[in-house]
């Protein structure tokens, strides 16, 4: 098993650019790990960008739970306490979850690409 990376003065960059457009994505809608990454022209670092949301629960205003997995799953969803889960934040703002998965994901998905066009 590997070791996680951690938010060193390397990646912190990286992690600074993904924290903005973490910031960005609207509440009730939901992007991946994968659909970022491409977005900071880094397509092969979404496991990167799934490093810096495990870090984001330091950040206060960083609404990590609306990133998940391309497919709709709530894989980070064990780097969140209890009291505030995952699936409970996203069920706050609308989103429908069903066996660690958002339902109607095509619906849901928040495309940065398209999204924040310059």
């Amino acid at each position: 098993m590997s070791k996680p990376i951690k938010h060193s003065e390397a990646n912190s960059d990286f992690f600074d650019r993904v924290y903005q457009v973490v910031r960005l994505i609207p509440e009730g809608r939901a992007t991946s790990y994968g659909a970022i990454a491409k977005y900071l022209g880094a397509a092969r670092s979404s496991r990167l960008v799934g490093y810096a949301m495990n870090g984001a629960h330091v950040h206060n205003d960083i609404p990590a739970h609306r990133v998940v997995n391309r497919n709709g799953m709530l894989s980070g969803k064990h780097h969140f306490p209890p009291h505030k889960s995952m699936e409970q934040l996203l069920s706050n703002e609308g989103i429908v979850v069903a066996d660690d998965q958002i339902q109607n994901w095509k619906n849901v998905f928040w495309n940065p690409e398209e999204e924040l066009r310059l």
